[in-house]
């Protein structure tokens, strides 16, 4: 049993005297009080709850809230297909390149007014010209580049003028390439000099 020095309370264990001290005494404390109350670990928060529990759930909610996120945006699923890459800082960077993109044996002309433009702020064809494309910003992907011309895409699709062209149909073949290289246009971001190929056939 353990006796209160300032107020002659009594309590059955060290750990409990100490908590009386802080709550209790905190002004009146003796140095040595001081230390031992300052290298008490607290085993019970005010309620009651022990505060390693309270932690430890906290702790788990954090390690579940950040593996469903990682397993929703990062791990390949369904949910991650949904998230782009979107540009940003336009007027940052001013880098050309060529195109070409060949849809069911028709190759795009993108010097035509329809494709002229349409984007002034990361990626274009201008001036009449459509041997060169234009990119006025950071982190602008084939996927965003061929999206301003009208030709939405995924890793293995393109639609243009209302039909949809999908590499696992049988008998079409959806191809991106740039610089020779296959690549997934909605995670690779052009570079000065790219020459980017797109083509789709079908039987």
């Amino acid at each position: 049993m353990t006796e209160c020095d300032h107020c002659g309370a009594s309590f059955d264990g060290e750990e409990e005297y100490l908590r009386h001290l802080r709550d209790e005494h905190a002004g009146e404390l003796s140095r040595i009080e001081q230390r031992r109350v300052e290298g008490l670990t607290e085993s019970e928060d005010s309620d009651g709850i022990p505060t390693v529990a309270v932690y430890g759930v906290t702790l788990v909610g954090i390690l579940i809230a950040g593996a469903l996120a990682y397993v929703l945006l990062a791990g390949g699923g369904s949910a991650a297909e949904d998230v782009k890459t979107e540009p940003h800082s336009s007027g940052s960077v001013h880098e050309h390149g060529t195109m070409n993109v060949t849809i069911d044996g028709r190759t795009l002309d993108f010097s035509k007014d329809r494709f002229q433009m349409q984007d002034r702020n990361f990626f274009h064809y201008e001036a009449g010209s459509g041997e060169r494309w234009h990119v006025h910003g950071q982190r602008v992907t084939l996927e965003y580049g061929l999206s301003t011309l009208g030709i939405q895409v995924t890793k293995n699709s393109v639609r243009f003028e209302g039909t949809t062209y999908n590499d696992d149909d049988e008998g079409t073949s959806v191809t991106f390439e740039v610089n020779g290289e296959s690549v997934n246009p909605r995670d690779y971001v052009l570079q000065e000099g790219d020459h980017v190929r797109v083509i789709v056939t079908t039987e």
